[in-house]
């Protein structure tokens, strides 16, 4: 993995500014390629690319970046990975320089054009390519957004980066908040593309190419997810479940062994669950030799998972590394956060995240994870939740549910506790009483894809806290097709469309990023994604379990009894130090001055949520802690 940066100024530019403040652009995000930089310079024509490098294939300098096709006709800088580059040389039939996949994707463009080229890949990436015979510039993203681009085109400047940092250094361009994009990250705890923090930023989609010729820019999808999965869907694999299982393992093993190819040390993150587990597996079936693992935990027992991810290792064989986190571990992490994520990120497990990469980079520059199977193989509980509670309830009009709702809301907390008092404990789920909110608000959906916006929201209401309307969110995404997808997909897609690339693959760039370690994901090679979508969905989740295919994948190598328990995530106590050790930095970023400054709060509002959590009357770490990481990344800017 890399970091990249250019622009092109496009009415020229010389050479001294443009040197100048392309460097500033990959300076600032250094850490990405730690392992050296390269510019490229077109004066005449205004256009320069930059690159940082970590260095992964081809540690020699016939992989050093900004590189040229053999012709020169086509620049490029390229963050990522592919994992089919001999069958691409072998389309190209051409001496290479090198071992590389940047010079593979690279002639491709210049043999193929840039569709015929991005239509063969495999692989993870997000890149510039300029052809200077038609003055033509390109970028593009992966099909499923696993490695990020934002762009912007400001005066006569056509800008883009890894980061938005690397934009930042661009002091002529505007960076305005953009208040829309705000309230959507409050309810999302992220900012949904192709939408930034920045009112005249953008990011560029999954799947998504755009294309810059003079004042020309025009973006298109050059692989469509939902397209890809309503087809599927239309032409349903039907193979009996033994079969399916073999094809799932032979496709798996494939994946796995295609993202074991590298030139630096390589490891696995293993949190002993059902996808990251299979990972392991899998790579220890390809036989390369140890595999090393890396996992953490925490001492609150109630969200440490490293027993179970210890386990596995055993069974499996691995040379293991874990580390048991302590709340003064966060602390010390905390004030990083604005600068690793860049733009407000509220997702908790940021946290663990990053120390899990940080403690892997010590050992390894690469590491497999096991993100996407949820999303995949229909693992989240509200998969399989909305489908059910909907065709429960629909036959009940909508004000009498809105009505019962209602009532639950009302209830004050002492009658809830007396509630709560006659379930058995060993049957009461953490935070019981909120969970009991949650679901009363379902109560009043009118459809599924409203259920699924209300289960996803952080805040149910962001207007009330921001006054401003949202911009367009992840149930969106779906757009008039929406209704087209089965109720029992329905999530699954926009889990994938939204939540899986602004959120969790965003998390992880980031994480892993921020200390140098580029790490694969499997279980998304787009191959899988397709295998996938042909399941009915009542394969998915046959016996009430999400994941059934993988599950039975992974029984051929590891005992079902060390993988079954409740699903948990990749949870941490933030309710908890938000009351203890995080307490005094809350109380910093949430004291009336501080939520008064901007004006974009009401304060009051906020005051009264932390007061109740403070209180333990209420949970409301994940409504605050979308607010606090917006306060500390604001105050990072000032």
């Amino acid at each position: 993995m890399c970091g990249i940066a250019g622009l092109w100024r496009l009415g020229g530019g010389g050479a001294p500014v443009l040197d100048a403040q392309l460097r500033a652009m990959t300076d600032a995000i250094a850490y990405r390629g730690p392992d050296g930089d390269g510019h490229w310079i077109d004066a005449e024509v205004g256009v320069a690319l930059g690159h940082r490098r970590l260095a992964i294939i081809d540690l020699t300098p016939t992989g050093v970046q900004p590189m040229a096709s053999a012709d020169g006709r086509i620049v490029i800088t390229y963050n990522g990975e592919l994992y089919n580059t001999a069958e691409i040389a072998a389309e190209l039939a051409m001496p290479l320089r090198g071992t590389s996949d940047t010079e593979v994707l690279v002639e491709a463009i210049a043999r193929f054009g840039i569709d015929g080229a991005l239509a063969r890949t495999n692989g993870l990436f997000a890149f510039a390519a300029f052809d200077r015979a038609t003055r033509t510039l390109h970028l593009a993203r992966d099909r499923l957004g696993i490695k990020p681009l934002y762009w912007t085109k400001q005066k006569g400047t056509l800008a883009f980066a890894s980061e938005l940092k690397a934009l930042r250094t661009l002091r002529d361009l505007d960076f305005t908040l953009d208040p829309q994009s705000l309230a959507s990250y409050l309810r999302h705890a992220c900012v949904p593309a192709p939408r930034t923090i920045y009112r005249d930023v953008a990011k560029l989609m999954p799947g998504e190419r755009l294309e810059v010729r003079g004042d020309s820019v025009r973006t298109h999808l050059w692989w469509d997810l939902a397209a890809m999965a309503q087809d599927a869907q239309a032409d349903p694999d039907r193979r009996a479940e033994g079969e399916i299982v073999e094809a799932l393992d032979a496709l798996l093993t494939d994946a796995v062994e295609r993202q074991m190819v590298s030139d630096v040390p390589l490891g696995a993150f293993l949190s002993g669950g059902i996808d990251s587990s299979t990972v392991v597996a899998l790579m220890r079936k390809a036989g390369k030799g140890p595999v090393k693992t890396f996992s953490i935990g925490f001492r609150e027992a109630a969200y440490n998972e490293a027993d179970h991810a210890r386990a596995v290792a055993q069974h499996l064989g691995t040379e293991h590394t874990e580390l048991i986190l302590s709340a003064s571990d966060a602390l010390a992490i905390v004030p990083q956060l604005p600068a690793i994520y860049d733009e407000p990120f509220a997702d908790a497990s940021q946290l663990p995240t990053f120390l899990v990469s940080r403690l892997a980079r010590q050992h390894v520059t690469v590491a497999l994870s096991g993100d996407g199977g949820d999303e995949n193989f229909a693992g989240y509980v509200r998969h399989q939740s909305i489908p059910r509670m909907w065709n429960a309830m629909r036959r009940v009009p909508r004000p009498i549910r809105s009505l019962a709702g209602q009532a639950v809301d009302l209830l004050s907390p002492n009658t809830l506790d007396a509630l709560i008092g006659l379930v058995p404990g060993r049957l009461r789920p953490r935070h019981f009483a909120d969970k009991v909110r949650k679901g009363a608000g379902l109560l009043s959906a009118k459809d599924p894809l409203d259920m699924y916006r209300r289960l996803v929201s952080q805040w149910p209401d962001p207007r009330g806290l921001v006054r401003e309307a949202e911009s367009p969110g992840w149930v969106e995404r779906l757009g008039p097709n929406g209704g087209s997808f089965r109720p029992d997909s329905q999530a699954r897609a926009l889990d994938m469309l939204g939540y899986l690339p602004d959120d969790i693959l965003t998390k992880v760039d980031r994480a892993s990023m921020a200390v140098g370690l580029e790490v694969r994901v499997p279980l998304l090679d787009h191959r899988v994604v397709q295998f996938a979508w042909r399941l009915p969905a009542e394969r998915l989740t046959a016996g009430g379990q999400g994941k059934r295919p993988l599950r039975a994948v992974l029984d051929r190598y590891v005992p079902r009894n060390l993988i079954d328990r409740p699903k948990t995530g990749f949870g941490v106590p933030i309710g908890d130090w938000l009351r203890g050790p995080l307490r005094p930095w809350a109380e910093d970023l949430l004291s009336p001055d501080a939520l008064a400054a901007e004006g974009l709060f009401a304060p009051d509002l906020v005051r009264a949520r932390f007061a109740e959590h403070l209180s333990g009357r209420r949970d409301w770490q994940y409504a605050l802690w979308p607010v606090l990481q917006f306060q500390a990344w604001r105050r990072a800017q000032a």
